[in-house]
């Protein structure tokens, strides 16, 4: 899961390079490094930390190199150092190497060069990658344009894992070349100049045309071309694909922080997810999905499977596919899931959602079900990312690049995108009508609600500045609102490092409210008109133990029963959960801003999961 660019052209790399890797930082900032071509030699920079740190190398600014390889590190195999950050080196330094994934067999592959005279400096899987490719290049005794290629295919046919690999050659100064397996990869098309990323906003501002490789797919770049090759080295031809996000969505645009300006992004999100799909009068359009009335009634369960904030997203969808759809559903982590031999066929449909598109467990699980026989439908927010090209059908969420590590803007626009999905089976269906009918007035109101959600962020910054050295807290709430506490919980975890606990709330007399202590905080969500009274018991509990109580709520209820209360507006409790979920991203973002921690990186993290 860490962050590799690349660039060839006739301008200096290095700036170029250092530049893609800050953009890049949220896939991991252990270490940084560069490694360029300079008078056929290659030339290495790198340091353990934060990619700034590499302004400070000596000799950095005088590297004149129009051919390099960048690399940011979140380390698997090795400590955070110099001597395990990329780029990595073959024994005779001809060839230079970054990585994204885990190379499984390494064990194996490092004792058989060992074994051949080879020494190793670092702790690293990736280090076997240029000392096996100069195995297979000192083998070779033709000499000709494809001699780096071929040496460079042989190495990859052995590995097992996955990968997303640059490589160059001291030998071959004019060419890069570029692979993949289960790891992103995007190479950028500029005028004779090309570039080479995991994601796609790291080189936007540079260009906007984007081949997008498949696994086991060769690029050789030169500044002038680059030509494609399949698994047996056979020329292929790719089509180039224009992405329209600008690249101003890849910056602060005045915004402290990303995740704030992602925050505040949502009402956007939302509205270019919901799209052209519907309008109050006419059905759902998913043009890419063929499903039909009687595919649907065969139907005997939805799985939805991903991992973190986006299974958080399946728990909503859950709630809005049975009562819509009247379809058993039912959400798994994907790292589990894999793993239980679950019960699925073709009377199954496994919807997989991923934001990057990339998260290995995810991934796996849809492999799993394709073998069982059940068509698959990913939810993601990058086009042609791996999930969507391993999945049957694919719809996506239009978040715009998300950097902050903690999702903000993808968990709605997933969220809504599930909904949407829902309503389209239940008209295809024919079913519940008279309840779609107002939630797609609703959902079209959604934004500027969100909008009016966004302005309440003063008085949640102020409540934060009175609970941000707690050590613990609680969220609380039933039914769908009971989801929203989880995702709410997670939030904090993740960037506050504030211990957290999700629970429903008619739970507590089970056990928790043994953990309630006096001054401890509380938060609620109140958004089911069915369920208030209950909810309001439960938290009367809390407060008799001594407990400070926060309550989101869309309903009509006594502030005074609590120490705060923010009144978010009035939806359907099928769309509750992305206007709730706002006040609680913003209370987590202020709580960690108190607490002057880095709130687009916390620590241990990583954006994209990309190995188990």
């Amino acid at each position: 899961m860490c962050g590799i660019v690349g660039y060839i052209g006739n301008q200096k790399a290095s700036p170029i390079l250092i530049n893609g890797l800050i953009r890049l930082e949220y896939r991991g900032y252990d270490s940084a490094g560069i490694s360029t071509i300079e008078k056929n030699s290659l030339s290495i920079m790198k340091d353990k930390g934060r990619v700034k740190n590499l302004y400070q190398l000596e000799g950095i600014d005088s590297l004149t190199g129009t051919v390099g390889i960048a690399h940011t590190r979140w380390a698997t195999h090795g400590k955070p150092s110099q001597e395990n950050a990329h780029p990595h080196m073959d024994n005779s330094k001809t060839f230079s190497v970054v990585h994204n994934g885990i190379i499984e067999n390494y064990h194996e592959l490092r004792k058989f060069l060992i074994d051949h005279g080879y020494t190793f400096y670092s702790q690293t899987d990736t280090e076997i990658i240029p000392n096996l490719v100069h195995y297979y290049y000192s083998k070779d005794t033709v000499s000709d344009d494809l001699k780096f290629l071929r040496a460079f295919q042989h190495a990859c046919s052995d590995f097992k894992g996955s990968y997303g690999i640059e490589i160059i050659c001291k030998d071959y100064p004019d060419q890069m070349i570029v692979t993949r397996k289960d790891s992103p990869l995007v190479i950028g098309k500029g005028e004779e100049e090309n570039y080479v990323s995991s994601d796609i906003p790291a080189i936007l501002s540079f260009t906007r045309n984007f081949y997008l490789l498949n696994d086991f797919e060769y690029a050789v770049l030169s500044r002038n071309a680059i030509s494609f090759y399949d698994q047996e080295l056979q020329s292929i031809a790719k089509e180039v694909k224009h992405i329209e996000w600008n690249a101003s969505s890849a910056e602060k645009d005045g915004y402290e922080d990303f995740m704030l300006k992602e925050i505040y992004e949502q009402p956007t999100a939302i509205r270019e997810t919901i799209g052209a799909k519907f309008s109050e009068s006419s059905h759902c359009v998913f043009d890419e999905l063929p499903f039909t009335k009687e595919y649907l009634a065969t139907l005997n369960r939805i799985y939805i499977i991903a991992c973190g904030t986006a299974m958080h997203a399946g728990l909503a969808g859950k709630n809005t596919f049975e009562k819509l759809c009247k379809i058993s559903t039912e959400v798994d982590v994907a790292s589990e899931f894999r793993y239980r031999n679950p019960l699925v066929d073709e009377k199954t449909l496994c919807i997989f959602i991923s934001q990057s598109g990339e998260t290995a467990d995810t991934i796996a699980a849809l492999k799993l079900c394709k073998e069982k026989g059940a068509k698959t439908l990913a939810i993601s927010n990058v086009i042609g990312s791996s999930i969507t090209r391993e999945a049957d059908y694919s719809i996506y969420t239009h978040a715009g690049p998300e950097i902050a590590v903690a999702s903000t803007k993808a968990y709605t626009s997933q969220v809504m995108l599930i909904t949407i999905l829902a309503i389209y089976f239940a008209e295809i269906l024919e079913c519940n009508q008279n309840v779609i009918t107002p939630l797609k007035k609703e959902i079209m109101e959604l934004p500027k609600k969100i909008e009016e959600t966004l302005t309440l962020a003063k008085s949640i910054q102020d409540f934060s500045k009175k609970i941000y050295q707690e050590k613990d807290m609680f969220f609380l709430g039933r039914g769908i609102d009971e989801t929203v506490a989880k995702e709410a919980s997670l939030k904090l975890k993740e960037i506050s490092y504030i211990h957290s606990e999700s629970y429903p709330a008619g739970e507590l007399k089970h056990g928790p409210i043994a953990l309630i202590e006096n001054d401890m905080t509380v938060i609620s969500i109140i958004t089911e008109p069915n369920l208030v009274e209950k909810m309001i018991s439960n938290i009367q509990e809390v407060i008799t133990r001594g407990a400070k109580t926060l309550v989101i709520t869309n309903q009509e209820i006594d502030a005074n029963l609590f120490d705060r209360m923010i009144k978010i507006p009035e939806t359907s409790p099928f769309l509750s959960p992305i206007l709730s979920i706002i006040p609680l991203q913003l209370l987590s973002y202020y709580i960690s801003k108190e607490k002057g921690l880095d709130v687009d990186k916390p620590r241990n993290l990583a954006k994209s999961v990309t190995v188990e």
